[in-house]
Order: structure tokens, then sequence, then C-alpha cells
């Protein structure tokens, strides 16, 4: 045996390993069809822009990308099935906001979304409108305090249940207007927004093409939204942040995220795929008529928005002592 004729073969094989699975990693596009999950049922926010976007990003790459829909448990049981999935780019998940950024702080979870998923691109985001019934007597985001400090207590807000956007939402207005609302939870949109509608419960935060129709009827009375900045689609609401509140922000949001140990170069190859489809003109107007707002970014903008959104929720659920029950 050669000693030196030994150790040059072993060297060549160890610098080979890194250039082989280079070149398995950046394989893309995949060999088999996409699976795109998401955390609930078809025909709501989330599964219209996901099957908008899944079909654009199938056409760019020539390659099937199919909308899997696994509902359950707001979300999480999607979130626990991505996280536990094969790391090999065949698998992404349309993330939400509540268990990326919002159910870690109420529950122990079977993953950790900053370890088990790995960020890849923002996605869509729209803000909640802050809605009164016509017989609340209030008509501005002022008057609503005004009635909140007056009567502590006995002004309701409802919402999709607890932990949830809309929840969340709620205490942190709770918590910027020094006021106490009471937090009533739904088991969903319809029982909350039909609650309102009937007058049995005062407020809700919620999604504006939920809302929006009965704002138009004259049914409801819009008071605020809840991003930075007016949506274009609601122009005429203004925002919670301008009418008093400086720099206030809840949204409802969705983002791309891979299994924790997807190869960086897979995932640069999506964020690329993804952002050119958010930036594409046909699906920006498609996704701004269903109310979205496209949100392209680098994985490490995703990253740091993650760990902002996630730590004002953390201080938020700490301070107003809110529970998964």
């Amino acid at each position: 045996m050669n000693p030196k004729r030994t150790l040059l073969q072993c060297a060549l094989a160890l610098a080979a390993l890194p250039l082989a699975f280079g070149a398995a990693a950046q394989d893309f596009p995949p060999k088999k069809p996409v699976t795109l999950v998401v955390g609930f049922a078809a025909g709501g926010a989330a599964d219209a822009a996901a099957r908008l976007i899944a079909k654009k990003l199938g056409e760019n790459i020539g390659q099937s990308v199919v909308v899997d829909n696994k509902g359950g448990a707001g979300g999480n049981i999607a979130h626990q099935f991505v996280a536990n999935a094969a790391a090999d780019g065949t698998v992404l998940l349309f993330g939400s906001v509540g268990p990326l950024t919002i159910a870690p702080h109420l529950m122990k979870l079977p993953y950790d979304p900053f370890k088990d998923l790995a960020p890849v691109s923002g996605g869509v985001n729209f803000p909640n409108v802050l809605v009164v019934h016509k017989g609340a007597g209030v008509k501005t985001l002022a008057e609503f305090v005004q009635l909140s400090k007056k009567k502590p207590g006995s002004v309701e807000f409802a919402s999709t249940g607890a932990g949830s956007a809309s929840h969340l939402a709620g205490e942190l207005f709770n918590q910027r207007a020094g006021i106490d609302m009471t937090h009533i939870p739904y088991k969903g949109g319809a029982p909350a927004l039909q609650d309102l509608l009937g007058e049995r419960v005062t407020s809700y935060f919620a999604a504006p093409p939920t809302a929006m129709p009965h704002v138009e009827a004259g049914k409801l009375i819009p008071l605020a939204t809840t991003g930075l900045t007016r949506p274009a689609y609601l122009p005429g609401i203004p925002t919670v942040a301008e009418s008093g509140f400086p720099g206030f922000e809840a949204l409802n949001w969705y983002a791309f995220v891979a299994p924790g140990k997807t190869p960086a170069p897979l995932l640069d190859r999506w964020n690329q795929e993804i952002v050119k489809v958010l930036n594409d003109p046909g699906v920006k107007e498609a996704l701004n008529k269903h109310g979205l707002s496209p949100q392209p970014t680098t994985r490490a903008e995703l990253t740091a928005f993650m760990k902002k959104e996630s730590a004002q929720w953390a201080a938020t659920i700490k301070e107003r002592k809110i529970t998964a029950d």
C-alpha cells in the first residue's frame, strides 16, 4: 500500500463531496411535482392566494405545483407536516402569522418555527378592519375609545378564536389605547360576523373581504384598518396608526417557508421564482381583487420580519395574560 497515494485518493474523494451535494441541492426545477401546503380549508383567502401563485409558479418552472389543504388546529397541523417533510425542494408551505409567530407563545408546539422551518419569501398580507354594528352609537375610532373608557368591560370584540390574528389585533389595541374590551372568541369568521350583525357583540377586527359587503350595504360601520397605510382597495377608511396610535400595525400575513433542512441553494432558487411571480402584473391584479397585497421579500427580510412579529406578539400575550383557551 502506498500511504501517499491513499492520502491523495481520500483527499480527492472528500473534495468531491461538496461538489456532488451542491449539484444535487441545485437540481431545479424538481423532477417531480411540487406540493404547496396550506393550513386552511379550500375557499378562504389563504387558499385563493396559494392557488393563484401555485398556477403561475408551475407555468414558470415547467413543473406541477399542487396545493394541498391541511386544515385544523389553526394551521398548526400543516406547519408540523412541512417541518417533518422531505427537505428536497419539493414541499413548500404557505405559512401564516398564527402558527409562525403567535402560537409558539401560547402553547407547546411539536415544531420550532425558527429551526424546523426555513424562510423563503414573503407572500401576501392584508389588514383587519375594525367594524361595529349600527347600534353601537359610534362612527369614529376616537368615539369607540371614549365608549370603551366610559363603560370598561362592556364593549366586546369578536375574533375567529383564541390566539388568532383577529384576537391579537384586539388585544394589541386594548394595550395601546389603554382600554379593556372583552374578548368573545368564535369558531371562525362566519359566526363572529353573524353575532355582530345581530348586535350581540359590539365590534370585530374582521378580514375586509368578509366585512366590506356589509359595510357597503349600510349594516356595519368601519372605524379603522390595522395596517400602517391604507390599502388601495379601502382608501376611504383611516388606519388605527393615523387615528391617534402611531406605529400600530396588526396584519394578517402569509409567507413561503420550507422544511428547515432544505439546502440554501434550493431556498435561493425558490425565492427567485416566488418573487418573480409576486411581481407579475397579472398575479398582482388578481391578488388585489381578493383584497390581498403581494409582499415579495428576500429570505433575510422575511426572517427579520418574523422575528419582529414574534417579539411583538410575545409582549402582547404576556402583558394581556392571553391563553389559548
